[in-house]
């Protein structure tokens, strides 16, 4: 009976361990996949404009499609952020505001050390 006791312990351990080490890839997962994907309107009803989010266009109502996050050399948002954290590939104005676009720093431009020494 002791026997027994010290196994059925040590599988609910090795289960357990298991268990958390599933948690934390899986949450590993979604966070790459929440940084390479954008959602837009199949029927691009406002032209190139991407959503962070998964959800319904705010024009057709179509559930937006799932695409993976181009590679843009800058991007371009307004600085009084009238539209959250949206960006744009190219320069202009804010459809909101009308204020000129800027210029800011992408995640690929912020993680590179080029430039300086760790020395």
């Amino acid at each position: 009976m002791k026997q027994f006791r010290i196994i059925l312990s040590m599988a609910i351990a090795v289960f357990s361990l298991t268990a958390v080490n599933a948690q934390s890839a899986k949450a590993k997962t979604d966070s790459i996949t929440t940084d390479t994907v954008v959602y837009q309107c199949p029927m691009k009803c406002e032209g190139s404009k991407t959503y962070d989010r998964a959800g319904k266009c705010p024009k057709c109502g179509m559930n937006l499609k799932a695409l993976t996050k181009p590679a843009v050399a800058a991007l371009y948002q307004c600085p009084m952020k009238c539209e959250g954290d949206k960006t744009y590939d190219k320069a202009g104005k804010c459809p909101k505001c009308n204020m000129n676009l800027t210029k800011v720093e992408t995640r690929k431009n912020a993680t590179e050390h080029t430039g300086h020494n760790h020395n």
